[in-house]
């Protein structure tokens, strides 16, 4: 249980800071932190609960991340399924707790027929730059595939552990400073779920590319790292 607990706060931490800070602060008139900022604060999500909780769950917060470490060996199957509901609950109850918060200014409703409502991911009329669904679909493999080689060689035995919080949290904010015009970025599929549950229309129409493309990417990184990066012991 101090493990699901561990996911739940964590992912609950990566929504409200990352979403939040997309919601709060990225379109402040005259003075936001933009783009660059909202992928500093998910990058510093990670990072700091990384640190916090890592310890004792290994700082998942992303059900892609344990499929991955999953197909790398560093993580049992049986756990998957419980990891998977913590992440998602977290994510939720973080979105909601947006959506409360959201509510407290006069005029507030999320406009789910225009692209990134309430910090959703979407591809096509709903991607922040019109990309289609087949380049959604790459972006969101190919970086969560390189998510997962950061994680698993930055945790690694032969690796300087004290830095691998910092390595994720910075491969993180790269990868948002690349896909936020693509997909509004996910990698993570109980962020983008957590999001169009409360978005609703389109959002959760296109949901299943954002569980679909991360997790598949993350099981190829996982196998590439497995395969041909791990160091093998020898006799």
């Amino acid at each position: 249980m101090r493990k699901l607990f561990a996911e739940f706060f964590g992912t609950y931490w990566l929504v409200f800071g990352g979403c939040g800070s997309a919601l709060f602060a990225a379109g402040i008139p005259d003075l936001g932190i933009g783009f660059a900022g909202v992928s500093l604060a998910f990058g510093l999500t990670v990072l700091t609960m990384a640190y916090a909780v890592g310890h004792i769950s290994g700082g998942h917060f992303n059900p892609a991340v344990s499929f991955g470490l999953w197909a790398s060996g560093r993580f049992s199957g049986k756990e998957l399924l419980p990891y998977i509901v913590s992440q998602c609950l977290g994510g939720i109850v973080a979105a909601g707790t947006l959506v409360f918060i959201l509510s407290g200014k006069e005029g507030f409703a999320i406009d789910n027929t225009k692209a990134g409502a309430f910090a959703t991911n979407g591809y096509g009329a709903f991607s922040p730059d019109g990309y289609s669904m087949g380049s959604a679909f790459v972006a969101e493999f190919i970086l969560t595939m390189f998510f997962v080689l950061i994680i698993v060689g930055a945790t690694d035995k032969l690796a300087n552990g004290k830095f691998a919080g910092v390595a994720i949290g910075l491969a993180l904010t790269l990868i948002h400073l690349i896909s936020i015009p693509i997909t509004n970025t996910s990698v993570n599929p109980a962020r983008s779920t957590s999001q169009a549950i409360f978005a609703q229309g389109e959002s959760l129409s296109q949901l299943w590319l954002f569980w679909v493309a991360p997790i598949a990417g993350a099981l190829v990184g996982g196998f590439i790292y497995k395969l041909f990066l791990d160091k093998k012991e020898t006799l």
